[in-house]
């Protein structure tokens, strides 16, 4: 190859080396590099790198993981951050946690919101197992749902449909009556039809009421083998019945869960929220940006949140679009029409 052969490709490789600097200006040295075992799991990079994915969008860089290292490239302060996000994972797995998927995503919620400190008492929760399935914590909010739910008799779960609201209730109940911490669990809701006429509904009580309380059924059965539900119901063990029903009862050992409870009326509300019995515990589920009521003010559960929120043994933990689990477009869904909604309000 001759002088000016080689000073041409010389010439090429500097401008071929300008171009790809063009497209990509961040320096090398922009790249910081995490070291550690963890990140060759699969808890970390997920089916699919579903979970770095996942994590690069929400940290805002870009993640690879080569070998035992994690590479971390994009702005000089998401990097940081993501760093320090990172080695807080690290730590926890230093002290033989055992990191699920679920675990990334409620570390990152704590830090987002500045909860640094509460990392230091921070363990991953354990699972509520069934005979169909385990349940964890998908979020921060979800775990400290399901944590209230522990310490307290009273419990409203309120946000957005999606949010695991219903089941993790029915987890928890299923989980009081596997540690015979109480004897039944009592299921209901307002039999109020979504903007829908559904006409005379045949059959007995339980079939009337059937359609209503579905997603209740839906929960059970996810959880538990068929033949076990079925045994449950059967032997009154679960008690499935419209709120209506309840009045006039006191319902001692037990978990009730009302659900839908946003379509209560106020004297619905203090109706149900009454018949709690002894060594009971009650989850109330509501999505107050879907109430069906007539007169949507004059909800039940609007109600008891201005009234009751400063009762010591009540507590109330508020879901947000961020804790959706259903498919990823319900959250932009949930989003859109807040944003819409908040523009009415303004008018």
């Amino acid at each position: 190859m001759g002088v000016c052969t080689l000073d041409k490709f010389h010439s090429l490789m500097l401008i071929m080396g300008f171009i790809k600097w063009q497209k990509n200006p961040h320096p090398p040295f922009d790249m910081e590099k995490i070291e550690h075992p963890h990140f060759r799991k699969n808890s970390f990079s997920g089916v699919l790198d579903k979970n770095i994915k996942k994590l690069e969008k929400r940290l805002n860089v870009s993640l690879s993981v080569r070998g035992d290292s994690l590479m971390i490239d994009g702005d000089e302060k998401k990097i940081e951050f993501a760093k320090h996000y990172f080695n807080k994972m690290k730590e926890l797995q230093e002290k033989g946690y055992t990191l699920k998927e679920e675990d990334y995503n409620i570390v990152l919620d704590l830090l987002e919101e500045g909860g640094g400190d509460q990392l230091e008492d921070f363990s991953p929760a354990e699972p509520l197992s069934f005979s169909r399935k385990s349940v964890t914590p998908k979020s921060l909010i979800q775990q400290e749902f399901i944590q209230t739910i522990k310490t307290h008799d009273l419990v409203f779960g309120i946000g957005p449909a999606g949010t695991g609201k219903t089941y993790l209730a029915m987890a928890m109940a299923l989980s009081f009556l596997q540690d015979k911490a109480v004897n039944r669990i009592i299921l209901t809701r307002p039999a109020v039809e979504a903007g829908e006429k559904l006409g005379f509904l045949p059959g007995d009580m339980h079939q009337k009421i059937n359609p209503y309380l579905r997603p209740l059924y839906d929960a059970l059965f996810d959880l538990v083998q068929t033949e076990q539900a079925n045994r449950l119901i059967d032997g009154g063990t679960i008690e499935i019945a419209p709120l209506a029903y309840m009045r006039g009862r006191t319902l001692n050992n037990s978990f009730i869960i009302l659900d839908e409870a946003q379509n209560t009326t106020k004297e619905q509300q203090k109706m149900i929220l009454t018949r709690t019995g002894f060594d009971s515990k009650m989850v109330v589920t509501a999505d107050i940006t879907q109430i069906d009521l007539p007169q949507p003010h004059k909800s039940g559960v609007l109600h008891s949140m201005k009234i009751l929120s400063k009762i010591n043994g009540i507590a109330f933990v508020h879901f947000s679009e961020r804790d959706v689990v259903r498919h990823p477009l319900v959250q932009k869904i949930i989003k859109a029409y807040q944003k819409a909604e908040a523009k009415s309000r303004k008018k």
